[in-house]
C-alpha cells in the first residue's frame, strides 16, 4: 500500500481503525479548542497557541484529503484535483483556514470577519459524526424535493406579505406609523409566521389583518412541516440500507 493510499484510509476510511479513530479524535479535538475563544471577550496568550495548533492541523488536514481527492472520486486523477477546492466541504475547511492570516499581524486583522469565519469551523464536524453525515446523505439525495418545498416556502411568504401589506392600514400607536410601513415589515412578519417563531415585535391590529394570520399561521403549519417529514423519512430509509449492507455481504452465495 502506497502513501498516498495509507493517508485515503486515514482521513476516509472505509472502516474505522485505532489510526482512523485517532486520526478523527485529534481533528474533533483541533475543532473544540479552535472554537473555545469564540465564548470569550478577553483573549488570553493560550488562545493564541490554540489558533495556531489547530489551523495548523487543518492545513495539514485540507493538504490530505486535497491529495488523495482523486481516491474517492470516479473522474481522473487530474480532474479530480481541480475540481475539489470547489466542492462545498472543501470551500467550507479552506475559510476557516484563512482566520490564521489574523495571527500575522495587525494588517491582517479584521477582527469580526475572522470570527465569523471560525465559527464556520463548527461545519467540520459533519465528517467526523456519523447521524449528521446520515442527514447530510439524504440533503443530497432529496435536495430536488427539498428545493421544491423552499421554493413553495418562499411563494407562500411573498404571496402572505403582500395581502397583508395592501390589508392592514391600521397605525401603531408606539410610533405612530402604519403597522406594516414597508413591503420588508411584512415579508418579515410573514417568515416568522410560516416559521411558528412570532417575536411579537411586528402584528396586524386590525379584524381584517387577523383573520389573514390565522389562516397564515394553519398553513404555514403544514408548509414548514413538509421538509421535516421528508428528511425524517429519508434518514430512517438511510439506516435501513446501511443495516441490511452487512446482511447481504454475509448472505452466502447460490
Amino acid at each position: 500500500m502506497n502513501l498516498r493510499k495509507t493517508i485515503d484510509h486515514l482521513v476516509n476510511p472505509v472502516k474505522h481503525n485505532r489510526a482512523s479513530r485517532a486520526y478523527d479524535f485529534i481533528m474533533l479535538l483541533a475543532i473544540a479548542i479552535s472554537i473555545l475563544p469564540l465564548m470569550f471577550r478577553s483573549q488570553p496568550k493560550i488562545f493564541w497557541w490554540f489558533e495556531l495548533i489547530s489551523t495548523s492541523l487543518f492545513i495539514v488536514d485540507y493538504i490530505f484529503r486535497w491529495g488523495t481527492a482523486d481516491l474517492q472520486s470516479e473522474r481522473s486523477k487530474i480532474t479530480a484535483f481541480l475540481i475539489y477546492p470547489f466542492t462545498p466541504m472543501a470551500i467550507v475547511d479552506l475559510l476557516t483556514i484563512l482566520p490564521i492570516f489574523h495571527l500575522i499581524g495587525p494588517t491582517f486583522r479584521v477582527v469580526r470577519v475572522y470570527r465569523l469565519l471560525k465559527i464556520l469551523r463548527i461545519f467540520r464536524v459533519i465528517r467526523y459524526f456519523e447521524p449528521l453525515k446520515i442527514i447530510m446523505s439524504v440533503i443530497r439525495r432529496q435536495r430536488k424535493i427539498l428545493w421544491t418545498v423552499l421554493v413553495l416556502a418562499l411563494f407562500y411568504i411573498f404571496v402572505t406579505a403582500l395581502i397583508m401589506f395592501n390589508a392592514e392600514e391600521e397605525i401603531n400607536p408606539a410610533t405612530g406609523k402604519l403597522l406594516f410601513d414597508s413591503f420588508f415589515d411584512a415579508f418579515y412578519w410573514a417568515a416568522c409566521t410560516l416559521t411558528t417563531v412570532g417575536y411579537g415585535d411586528i402584528y396586524p391590529i386590525s379584524h381584517v389583518g387577523r383573520v389573514i394570520s390565522i389562516f397564515s399561521s394553519m398553513v404555514g403549519i403544514a408548509v414548514i412541516a413538509l421538509p421535516s417529514g421528508i428528511i425524517t423519512a429519508g434518514y430512517m430509509d438511510e439506516l435501513n440500507c446501511r443495516n441490511e449492507k452487512p446482511k447481504d455481504q454475509k448472505a452466502p452465495k447460490e
